[in-house]
């Protein structure tokens, strides 16, 4: 990957009233940063490229950024509206895609989204919800300038990329304690808290995993479609994302199934210990019932008894018990039930 996978801070200092950044770009260096009412100036001149970085902005950026780029309403109002999943739509000339982030917070997964609007000669970024800032993609592309020069279906392709990239850091944490759980179901009883946790990762990866899977089709289609802004030399790029998307997505898999494991072993783990119990307290009933018997035997109010009057009675009987007693306690430990 272009792009480093390290995580930032989830939120870069914002300008003003949700601008993070907005530069203009020609034969990739930047030429100057722009107010948002410049951009259309800037974005029609050839070779220039407007990157404008928005982070949660109200209606009324929303609306200026539309005017100066003439985006479709549908477009705009979904971007105001963070409860997208991830897809891909033309509107004329225009792309508007919409990509799911996550970050790791408190033990949980928190999701965001990232919406783009990408025409000739500009790219616009806006971000809702758990996102890590895209200063880090703006400052690599800057210092690289030949590859930036390539217009802005490359930055859309740094972005995607980044976004992708800020996965892994989420799944390397989870699988640590997925690994540290596993070992610990193997060796010892799961508690109820612990049941709960391997809940709540199961069903946080499932779903990082719904989340993330559309962003195939959408790399797809800007590998394929033929989209009238995306350069064919940049199509293998994005197919390079769709191959990290899917090694994700196998990634989440296999961590779920460990999970899977890891209950179902708890489980097999409890039972075990439960039929040893089991076991024990069966066999020690078994040898009480002996003297038990005895007692019950002796203990009825018949007159004829002859034992009752014989002079070694009490101790045969006192022997047989214990004879009796060893021999069930013998036959248990060798079965291992003792």
């Amino acid at each position: 990957m272009n792009v480093a996978s390290s995580a930032v801070s989830a939120t870069a200092p914002v300008t003003s009233e949700g601008v993070v950044a907005a530069s203009v770009y020609a034969d990739g260096r930047r030429i100057t940063n722009i107010a948002i009412e410049e951009a259309s100036s800037w974005c029609n001149k050839p070779g220039h490229v407007v990157w404008i970085g928005l982070h949660e902005p109200d209606m009324a950026l929303l609306s200026s950024v539309q005017r100066q780029f003439h985006l479709h309403d549908l477009a705009i109002e979904d971007a105001n509206n963070a409860h997208q999943r991830p897809k891909i739509e033309q509107y004329g000339d225009a792309l508007f895609i919409v990509a799911r982030t996550a970050q790791l917070i408190d033990g949980r997964i928190a999701f965001g989204e990232t919406h783009l609007f990408v025409g000739e000669g500009y790219i616009v970024s806006v971000r809702h919800g758990a996102s890590t800032s895209y200063a880090p993609v703006r400052e690599r592309c800057e210092s690289c300038p030949r590859a930036l020069a390539r217009g802005e279906d490359y930055i859309l392709y740094a972005i995607l990329d980044f976004i992708v990239d800020n996965y892994s850091p989420v799944l390397e944490t989870i699988y640590e304690e997925v690994e540290a759980i596993e070992e610990y179901v193997l060796a010892n009883t799961i508690t109820q808290q612990q049941i709960q946790r391997l809940y709540l990762l199961r069903r946080d990866l499932l779903r990082l995993r719904n989340a993330i899977g559309p962003l195939v089709e959408v790399c797809r289609r800007l590998e394929h479609d033929n989209l009238t802004m995306i350069r064919t030399t940049m199509q293998p790029l994005f197919r390079d994302v769709t191959d990290h998307v899917r090694t994700i997505q196998e990634r989440i898999d296999s961590m779920r199934e460990v999970l899977a494991f890891a209950f179902e072993a708890s489980l097999l783990v409890g039972q075990a210990q439960e039929t040893a119990v089991s076991k024990k307290l069966a066999s020690w009933l078994a040898i009480i019932a002996v003297p038990t018997a005895f007692a019950g035997i002796y203990g009825m109010n018949f007159e004829h008894m002859p034992e009752l009057k014989w002079k070694y009675g009490y101790y045969v009987a006192l022997g047989a018990i214990a004879a009796v007693c060893l021999s069930l306690f013998y036959r248990f430990r060798r079965a291992g039930w003792l």
